[in-house]
């Protein structure tokens, strides 16, 4: 599958069976695993993992979640997440899509915004800016 080069980032997943609701298709809940799973990869991806963010007395926090959900995973199904980031302010806004791996067809569209405490107080975020700087838009 092609994706649009808007995303500076981009993870392959498979539905797992437990993941499954009795309507047959993925829990609602499961979406919010699978995105959060493809930010820390991008961390990864990035060269600042969540361990080295935690070394660096750096923690990210939620602060708003919002999504779209357009059409169901099911069994079987592989997922694509695509990223692209960027910075509102101290917030590190994270645009999240899920694709179909097969159909290309949208699941669902997801903005993810999260700042930073530093020691414990919130930052400016610019330790995570200066590492997410080539993928920040």
């Amino acid at each position: 599958m092609e994706l649009d080069n808007k995303y500076c980032y981009s993870i392959e997943l498979d539905v797992r069976d437990y993941e499954i609701d009795s309507e047959g298709i993925v829990n609602n809940a499961n979406y919010l695993h699978y995105l959060e799973h493809a930010r820390h990869r991008f961390c990864d991806h990035a060269g600042f993992s969540f361990k080295a963010m935690q070394d660096a007395g750096l923690i990210p926090v939620l602060n708003r979640v919002e999504v779209d959900y357009k059409t169901p995973l099911r069994s079987g199904d592989r997922m694509v997440i695509a990223i692209w980031v960027e910075m509102k302010g101290v917030r590190f806004v994270f645009h999240q899509d899920i694709f179909n791996a097969a159909t290309g067809e949208m699941v669902i569209s997801a903005v993810v915004s999260c700042v930073c405490l530093k020691d414990g107080k919130l930052s400016r975020g610019e330790l995570l800016a200066e590492k997410f700087k080539p993928y920040l838009k």
